[in-house]
């Protein structure tokens, strides 16, 4: 994890609740999260127990949590969770943070998912995607590979912990699905391109950088995701990938030598955030 230095905070013992959250030195959604964690209270124990004193222990404990996020260290890593799809997620520096917009690409897996249909989630990490989808639609065939055995390891926590069946590999990408065929193919893949300025900058520091960026282009995991899906589809199957905010128009270029109906779909920001296609030789 890098190291980043935060500017000197303390709490002092008998400082009230209240006048921790009045001020905070971090944004206050982030503080009232902090504070929940800290000292193991709902949302509801924190309004009427607004005027509670800590304790020397409890004003330590909540100084050190309030120091890491002023170093940048996301929420996300320091309470080790962030929900998706209505689902908490176990979450550690080994994976990326579940972000809402991904949301969409499950959304769009879902409405071209047949029953009981094959799933196959490329560059799993926590699992969101996949755990998402099995816990919907327990009727599906979820596997999900990732090439860091950390990251699967946090992905079978996530699964077990909502208990879905997920079939989890380690595969750096299509290496070891020879013979495999599924209905639907999904992906959030590394595609920030190599030395973009948003990689040193926020909650992306923190984050691991093999999950964030292909080291080249932005769009090299695309490619040979695209590359490989039409071997691994089954007739009518579909690729959805999620991409960057500009690169809408080069991936549906790579989708459309092997793919019909390829098109691109705004997230709620209204950003083209996700791109696929139905593989050619389908019928719809």
């Amino acid at each position: 994890m890098p190291e980043h230095d935060a500017p000197p905070y303390r709490i002092e013992a008998g400082t009230t609740l209240a006048a921790v959250l009045r001020k905070p030195p971090i944004d206050a959604i982030d503080a009232r999260i902090l504070v929940c964690h800290g000292l193991k209270l709902s949302r509801v124990q924190l309004i009427t127990q607004s005027e509670h004193a800590l304790d020397t222990k409890q004003a330590q404990l909540l100084s050190d949590l309030f120091i890491r996020r002023l170093a940048g260290e996301p929420v996300a890593y320091i309470i080790g969770e962030r929900e998706f799809f209505g689902l908490a997620l176990y979450t550690t520096p080994d994976v990326l943070i579940p972000r809402p917009e991904t949301e969409l690409l499950v959304e769009l897996a879902l409405e071209r998912l047949p029953q009981r249909g094959r799933v196959l989630d490329m560059g799993t990490g926590t699992g969101a995607i996949a755990i998402a989808i099995a816990h919907t639609r327990p009727d599906a065939a979820v596997t999900a590979i990732d090439a860091s055995g950390a990251a699967l390891q946090v992905a079978q926590r996530n699964a077990t912990q909502h208990g879905v069946h997920v079939q989890f590999m380690e595969s750096d990408w299509y290496a070891a699905l020879d013979g495999q065929h599924f209905d639907l193919i999904v992906s959030n893949p590394p595609y920030i391109v190599a030395n973009d300025p948003h990689l040193s900058q926020g909650d992306l520091r923190f984050e691991p950088i093999d999950a964030l960026t292909d080291h080249a282009d932005g769009l090299s995991a695309l490619r040979t995701i695209v590359h490989g899906a039409a071997t691994h589809l089954m007739p009518a199957g579909w690729l959805l990938m999620e991409h960057g905010y500009d690169q809408a128009e080069a991936v549906r270029g790579l989708l459309q030598r092997n793919f019909d109906a390829v098109q691109s779909w705004k997230d709620l920001a209204g950003i083209e955030r996700v791109s696929g296609g139905m593989v050619r030789g389908s019928s719809s």
